[in-house]
């Protein structure tokens, strides 16, 4: 996993303060925190506040750097954690600039846990630059979002839709700012495909047996996300029943549908109860998967599958399809938000597909090629959801039928022909196009804070703002028609 790009002894290393989860928690945030962490301790100093819920080390400041030296084979890094109760306050913010002085604040999920760092930015950015890792499901292009774009210096988009969305929320004023695309990147030496030349082949099968209870089974649809609505798990197990239906009992005996999530979930629906009313288990084999497993088990997972399914209404980019892709698997997923890239839809002019204002996104089916590992699914309806906070975001709903139609299709390839396209995925998911190794994102992420550390300058402490125009709120982009 060592990473020789730019290489810089200690001293000279700039200090980043880090707000995000718990770079040790398993997360989608405190994994990708995690791998970009580990693969720059090289060339920054790390300081994360690890957010954690009811977090049992808040308080504590904790050493990595030895954990990290060991992973990386460096001798000097520096990277440090201290556990906090959610993802931090003003009054901890101030005290950590003055005690550690970072030379820059780097944030990394979703705006609304970053809105008290916004109300101080101007404070902050006299001293120091705010960098921000960020995503954003689907359009139409959230203007309420404008006054936290405004607020950073670095926006590194991990979709290209995101990417888009920063340029058209943000208008005249994208020119202030870095925008750049560094997608998510998995380490491509934990996720990798197994085969009977694997060293632990063996433990292999018996991991396979016991999830399977001694089944034979031999074609498995895997999904790994969390039990929450907009990842649609209910209508997964419908799909997957209608699968079932549509091969007959006697195939579908050899199938299985692998569900590592939360069977209950108060932000989802109660799936046992899902599939005890839907299904029959005479001949449609669901198994869950609970436990909390190390990167390496996960990888075990992702290898008994033939494709892995991710159903979302929303996602910003869907981390499961990228380790699934990292694993030699074929992915089966809903043509909205960052799935698209990992689906790399072609362009009329034969280029890999980016969104523009014009066709800001992919979902109306405009373009239908696409890497030969995937499994697109358009959305049948489109809907404007929202909440007071985020007032509108379309939510891009698939039809059960379509998931097990899709299913099906992946079921009716050779199997010799799975694994040549799944291999595929893997050889472009670590391609120098699509950037998605754990190396190619660290690299962006190095190029994109050392530029901005090298041309920006600090925010003034005040301005003169002239109130006399009205602010453009409207979005710069086709709703429909395209």
């Amino acid at each position: 996993m060592k990473n020789e790009f730019r290489h810089l002894p200690k001293d000279e290393r700039k200090k980043i303060l880090l707000l995000c989860d718990d770079i040790r928690l398993h997360s989608g945030i405190g994994t990708m925190g995690r791998e970009f962490v580990v693969n720059t301790a090289q060339h920054f100093r790390w300081f994360n506040v690890g957010a954690g819920i009811k977090h049992p080390q808040t308080g504590q400041l904790l050493d990595l750097s030895d954990e990290v030296n060991k992973i990386t084979g460096l001798t000097d890094s520096d990277v440090k954690v201290m556990p906090f109760e959610g993802y931090g306050n003003p009054d901890l913010v101030r005290a950590i600039m003055k005690q550690e002085k970072p030379d820059a604040i780097f944030i990394f999920t979703d705006p609304r846990y970053w809105i008290w760092l916004f109300e101080i930015e101007r404070e902050v950015r006299t001293r120091i630059p705010i960098f921000w890792l960020n995503i954003w499901d689907d359009f139409p292009a959230p203007m309420y979002n404008k006054p936290y774009y405004e607020s950073v210096d670095l926006l590194m988009a991990i979709s290209k839709q995101t990417k888009l969305i920063n340029e058209l929320v943000l208008g005249e004023t994208a020119k202030d700012k870095i925008i750049e695309y560094v997608p998510h990147g998995i380490e491509e030496k934990i996720f990798f495909p197994i085969d009977n030349n694997y060293e632990k082949y063996t433990d292999f099968l018996d991991f396979k047996s016991k999830i399977f209870g001694g089944k034979d089974i031999e074609f498995t649809v895997f999904f790994n996300s969390r039990n929450i609505r907009r990842k649609n798990p209910a209508d997964l197990v419908l799909g997957y029943r209608i699968f079932c239906d549509m091969i007959g009992k006697e195939a579908a005996k050899k199938c299985a549908l692998v569900m590592h999530t939360e069977i209950s979930s108060e932000h989802g629906t109660d799936l046992k109860a899902v599939k005890d009313s839907l299904t029959d288990p005479e001949y449609v084999n669901i198994f869950f998967s609970r436990d909390r497993l190390q990167a390496q088990q996960m990888n075990l997972l992702y290898n008994l599958a033939d494709t892995v399914i991710l159903p979302s209404s929303n996602e910003g980019w869907g981390l499961s399809l990228t380790e699934g892709m990292m694993a030699g698997k074929m992915i089966i997923a809903t043509v909205t938000g960052g799935m698209q890239d990992q689906m790399r839809f072609v362009d009329d002019n034969g280029n890999w597909y980016t969104p523009s204002a014009d066709i800001p996104s992919n979902h109306r089916g405009t373009y239908t090629r696409c890497g030969e590992w995937a499994v697109p699914i358009f959305p049948a309806t489109t809907t404007l959801q929202g909440s007071p906070l985020t007032p509108y975001i379309f939510d891009d709903k698939v039809r059960p039928d379509d998931i097990a139609t899709s299913i099906k299709l992946v079921w009716e390839l050779d199997p010799e022909d799975r694994k040549r396209r799944g291999l595929a995925g893997r050889e472009w998911a670590t391609s120098v196009e699509s950037n998605m190794t754990a190396t190619s994102m660290s690299n962006r992420i190095i190029e994109c804070c050392d530029r901005a550390f090298e041309t920006l300058t600090p925010r003034s402490r005040y301005e003169l703002i002239v109130a006399d125009g009205k602010p453009d709120r409207v979005v710069k982009h086709k709703l429909s028609g395209y």
